[in-house]
């Protein structure tokens, strides 16, 4: 018995688990006595009989299929193994893991715009995430004929499905077309129920939903960098102020910075020169009016201290 024991049991696992592999299905002729289920991290077990779920593990470890395992099968639980026949069974392994995957539209979307008969054609990319949800649809749908499912079999389920989801969320209340970014998170949102409502009936739930970009044609983008420029240039002040302090830091980074530090440099002397000659003329103003109003302290004719007055107290002579 020790001599052919080896050849009447196998263990049943998933040794090469690959990260873009949602499950993956052993099948043999049969599951021998002796043999093990080894369950490793990120993995559960499902048992399956007829395309019927059996039982589903998801303890890690080694585990012996007569004692450990065939106990707690639905239909299978009173099965015993002979010397020369096993249990037809097979063994569906699930990635438990999240899986993240991008997205992108595969051609642009034209949203309705004002002026515009035949739409804005905008375009978008981001990521969003998913994970087995429901076992049995996943089955049902799939895994009853297919030996494996992989990332990228979703992920083109899903790009298939979110241009349509995107017109939808985007017109949705009028959304602001030229300002998408600023209602990415609504929107998002309101992809990630639809697309999640769809994919769980292959057991797939979509777990997150994110819009990382929306790019314009090229021409809005140019009217965008205009309209953000006119709206510095309304406070001209404010802006030859950023301007100059800006020339100023950056004076010897090539010939254009020297120049613009050159001309700032110009223009704060002028400015300079032009308060000392206001401060100059109003000092020059004040002193005409001090001499203007200053009279003589004597009187010109007699002598007579005045003090300043218009006509002398005594001869009568006019001072000023």
């Amino acid at each position: 018995m020790g001599l052919f024991g080896g050849q009447l049991s196998n263990v049943v696992e998933w040794q090469e688990q690959r990260d873009d592999v949602i499950f993956w299905k052993w099948h043999n002729d049969e599951i021998k006595r002796g043999s093990k289920l080894i369950i490793r991290p990120g993995q559960d077990a499902i048992f399956m009989f007829n395309g019927k779920i059996e039982g589903v593990f998801t303890d890690e470890g080694s585990f012996d299929i007569e004692s450990e395992i065939v106990p707690f099968l639905s239909t299978l639980k009173g099965f015993k193994f002979g010397f020369n026949s096993g249990m037809r069974a097979e063994v569906l392994f699930i990635n438990t893991r999240e899986f993240t995957v991008k997205w992108g539209t595969k051609n642009a979307i034209s949203l309705q715009a004002p002026g515009l008969p035949g739409g804005m054609p905008v375009r978008a990319f981001g990521n969003f995430q998913f994970k087995v949800a429901d076992y049995q649809a996943l089955i049902d749908k799939i895994a009853g004929i297919k030996d494996d499912y992989r990332v990228a079999d979703v992920q083109t389920r899903v790009l298939s499905v979110v241009d349509q989801l995107l017109m939808k969320w985007i017109s949705r209340e009028g959304k602001d077309i030229f300002n998408l970014q600023a209602n990415a998170a609504e929107i998002s949102g309101g992809i990630c129920t639809d697309l999640d409502m769809q994919m769980q009936l292959l057991g797939i739930g979509i777990t997150g939903f994110q819009i990382q970009s929306v790019s314009y044609p090229e021409e809005v983008q140019e009217m965008q960098k205009k309209a953000a420029a006119q709206s510095m240039m309304g406070d001209l002040g404010r802006y030859q102020q950023m301007a100059m302090a800006d020339a100023l830091t950056k004076p010897g980074g090539n010939a254009a910075g020297q120049t613009a530090a050159s001309m700032a440099g110009m223009q704060m002397g002028m400015m300079m020169g032009h308060q000392m000659a206001e401060q100059m003329a109003g000092q020059t103003k004040q002193g005409q009016s001090a001499a203007a109003g200053a009279g003589p302290k004597f009187c010109p004719n007699c002598g007579t201290p005045v003090n300043g007055a218009k006509f002398c107290s005594n001869c009568g002579q006019k001072l000023i």
